[in-house]
């Protein structure tokens, strides 16, 4: 059986590699963590999974991307996979935005730009019950 898999989705690679590090320091090789550049791809990325039957358990996604804003990702998400836990992580979501997630998404925390470390590894830790 393969590893759960954590799921993040930004448009700036640069904050794809930073939560990628710091997921792997955090956790190690408890879980797999895969990355998603656009809401699109992440949509895919969860069907392929989901066709393996490997398990999703956590996405971590940007507000503001390209093509779909974080809330509607989410809540499409949720639709589908209402077990998936949901964090958004952003530095420009409308409180409109946010509170939709919260409310159609199931969404368990929102986390602002620059995040820290700390709150990050708490915020799944408790997602996740660790």
């Amino acid at each position: 059986m393969s590893k759960p898999i954590i799921l993040c989705v930004d448009d700036e690679k640069v904050v794809l590699k930073s939560l990628k590090t710091q997921l792997k320091s955090a956790f190690g090789n408890k879980y797999a963590y895969e990355m998603a550049e656009s809401p699109a791809d992440a949509l895919e990325l969860i069907d392929e999974f989901n066709d393996d039957e490997t398990m999703i358990i956590l996405i971590v996604s940007d507000w503001l991307m390209p093509g779909m804003k974080g809330d509607e990702f989410l809540v499409r998400v949720h639709q589908k996979f209402p077990n998936i836990v949901k964090i958004m992580l952003t530095g420009q979501a409308d409180q409109n935005a946010v509170q939709r997630a919260f409310d159609e998404a199931n969404l368990h925390r929102c986390l602002h730009k620059p995040w820290s470390e700390e709150e990050l590894i708490e915020t799944i830790k408790t997602a996740l019950s660790l």
